[in-house]
């Protein structure tokens, strides 16, 4: 973990400030200390810079990193804002955020936390690169992002590894290469557990949930951990089923070295395995439209993987130590601001996020006025929710909220992307858990995060934005050095 320093400009601090505190370990989160909201808010009756309408007056948010921003500056950028990871173990641990695009020629985008600098580092279009979505940290210190476009015959589908994501200095130096032994699928999530198994999704109607068990579980590169290994689809209930809880086991559909299973694998012409179509041989339970997914640790070391299926508006939890698969939320989950089922309120789960003490959050991939992020409360962990509770509602027009992500290092802070709005400005909106006053009111419309030197950005801003930040800096800085305090003692 680093420890971020303390801009000598108070201009620099007033645009950092979130972004310039320490990191700290996760202990406990104000997160989950909200109060329902009872609807969702009205679409277009926010700034893009401050989109949200959250549950809790205490939340604040604050735009960190904007697609015109990045166009200015000259940077490839095509859009469509999707997952969010940090670089979770290394050195410099947290200091980085990773974004895919999920556009026709997809890229991947890096935000220093400490400097404010947003850089192209897979430059749109690179090796035929489309509809970027997943977004994972590996154990072994790299990034990986896959191709949500999949179907019979397809060159694509395909899962990727950047293997200097946090030292390549932009698109010319990046090595980005396709790790062709994960069999072919419409990607969404990517999660591994604690014996570094990846597990992955078909994002299709009839999709499968896949776990790929790498014969060097502890490599320490991707070229090591891709070399050999073998790829298994969920069967529930003896399988040729849908959108089914119950006990589950795993079906190999590749042989131990990722090669193809006679007359069971499904070849494609490149020689690749066809994931979607091999798991139904084998009798793969299908399920419709999995999309993200995340894995939970339970108190007794047990992982649960959370998977959300779109086109059933549910969440199912599938705990990998009992080899038991439960509904977790439907629409017949009470909506914990009425004590009723929520119904139709819950549409389109999407995006799942687990905070620093577990509790699962769900994005909706709903349009403006009815994007909706929910709270998910399972008092006892059992894998079934008692109850769900809208947690915070975007406004922006045409946008999805996309890729919420939890801090690994400060349990109070969070990042949501703000994906395809009308005004073709996607944005990562930050968002802290503990009261931070004047973040909300003093940040300008476009992004006011620059990578030129401190002592230009005060030159380069309008004049009144320049005093509302240098007003704005003055608190700001007791602000950072008080959490800074308090969490290095």
């Amino acid at each position: 973990m680093f420890k971020h320093k303390i801009l000598n400009v108070i201009v620099a601090a007033g645009l950092l400030v979130m972004i310039g505190t320490a990191k700290a370990t996760a202990a406990n989160t104000h997160f989950a200390k909200f109060n329902a909201l009872p609807g969702s808010v009205t679409a277009g009756s926010l700034p893009e810079s401050s989109p949200f309408t959250f549950s809790s007056l205490n939340f604040s948010q604050i735009r960190i990193a904007d697609r015109a921003s990045q166009l200015n500056l000259g940077e490839p950028n095509s859009g469509g804002w999707d997952m969010i990871t940090a670089n979770e173990t290394g050195v410099d641990a947290g200091r980085y955020l990773f974004i895919p695009f999920e556009t026709s020629e997809a890229g991947v985008q890096r935000i220093d936390l400490k400097t404010g600098l947003v850089k192209t580092l897979v430059r749109p279009g690179t090796q035929g690169f489309t509809k970027g979505d997943a977004s994972r940290w590996t154990p072994w210190g790299s990034y990986l992002t896959a191709e949500e476009s999949w179907e019979k015959g397809s060159a694509k589908g395909r899962l990727f590894e950047l293997i200097n994501p946090t030292t390549a200095a932009g698109s010319a130096d990046s090595r980005f290469v396709h790790r062709s032994i994960v069999p072919r699928v419409a990607h969404e999530g990517l999660a591994f557990d604690k014996e570094n198994n990846l597990y992955f999704v078909d994002e299709f109607n009839g999709g499968s949930i896949y776990k790929y068990v790498s014969a060097s579980p502890a490599a320490t590169t991707g070229n090591e951990y891709f070399s050999n290994g073998r790829t298994f689809v969920l069967q529930i209930n003896g399988g040729d089923n849908a959108d089914t809880a119950g006990s589950f086991i795993w079906i190999p559909i590749t042989d131990a070295t990722g090669g193809p299973i006679d007359g069971i694998s499904v070849m494609n012409a490149d020689g690749t395995i066809d994931g979607r179509e091999t798991a139904k041989v084998v009798k793969g339970t299908g399920y419709q439209r999995p999309e993200d997914i995340e894995i939970k640790t339970l108190a007794n070391g047990d992982e649960m993987l959370f998977v959300a299926t779109t086109a059933t508006h549910e969440v199912y939890s599938i705990n990998l130590a009992s080899n038991e698969a439960k509904l977790f939320v439907n629409r017949s989950t009470l909506d914990k601001s009425t004590g009723a089922p929520v119904g139709t309120s819950l549409a389109n789960p999407d995006n799942l996020a687990i905070d620093a003490v577990g509790n699962i959050y769900i994005v909706e991939d709903q349009p403006a006025g009815m994007a909706d992020i929910w709270f998910a409360r399972d008092a006892n962990n059992d894998g079934v929710a008692d109850s769900v509770a809208r947690w915070a509602s975007l406004s922006t027009i045409g946008a999805e909220a996309t890729g919420l992500y939890f801090d690994k290092f400060d349990a109070n802070i969070a990042y949501v992307n703000v994906q395809h709005p009308d005004s073709l400005v996607d944005s990562t909106i930050m968002i802290s858990a503990i009261p931070e006053p004047y973040l909300a009111s003093t940040m300008p419309e476009s992004n006011p995060v620059s990578p030129m030197p401190e002592s230009n950005l005060i030159s380069a801003m309008p004049i009144s934005m320049a005093l509302s930040v240098m007003l704005a800096g003055v608190g700001l800085m007791g602000l950072v050095a008080g959490r800074r305090l308090k969490q290095n003692p």
